[in-house]
């Protein structure tokens, strides 16, 4: 599981709207990395919505904002035309990223057990380590303090 000061683990995933995103291609920009559990949720959708509110002081930060969950190219784009959103959403089908990222974890609901996304948050400099990181991330004042520490970086 990488930490602050690590270099962040690369990768070429598939995007909304067509084409791909690779973390290493926007350097020396900043990154903004979250991960979340399911396209058109109530806690990620609301999520999403803060992230896109925030797109144009982000991009005025040098900052992309990517959200990355296991759901499909065609869920993303669904979940992009009914909520409108302006921030980048990467399919992560293999679960390949969310096992580099360590947010794949046992999770527990109702007294069962299964394996989901964490919903987590990592901010990667230009350099491309790991700045900052939120883990079990509580989304309500979430993308405002995400923006902060952007700003600062």
């Amino acid at each position: 599981m990488p930490s602050p000061g690590d270099l962040a683990p690369d990768f070429t995933l598939p995007r909304d709207g067509g084409g791909s995103v690779t973390l290493s291609a926007l350097r020396p920009g900043k990154v903004v990395l979250y991960f979340y559990p399911k396209d058109d949720t109530p806690g990620c959708t609301t999520e999403a919505l803060d992230f896109t509110a925030r797109a144009a002081d982000f991009a005025a930060a040098g900052t992309t904002v990517i959200g990355i969950s296991k759901d499909s190219v065609k869920s993303h784009d669904k979940f992009c035309r009914k909520h409108g959103l302006a921030i980048t959403l990467a399919s992560d089908e293999a679960g390949t990223t969310c096992e580099d990222y360590g947010v794949w974890v046992e999770k527990s609901m109702y007294g069962k057990t299964y394996m989901g996304v964490e919903r987590s948050t990592f901010l990667i400099a230009g350099d491309g380590t790991i700045a900052r990181e939120w883990r079990k991330v509580s989304v309500k004042g979430h993308a405002d303090e995400v923006l902060a520490a952007a700003r600062t970086l």
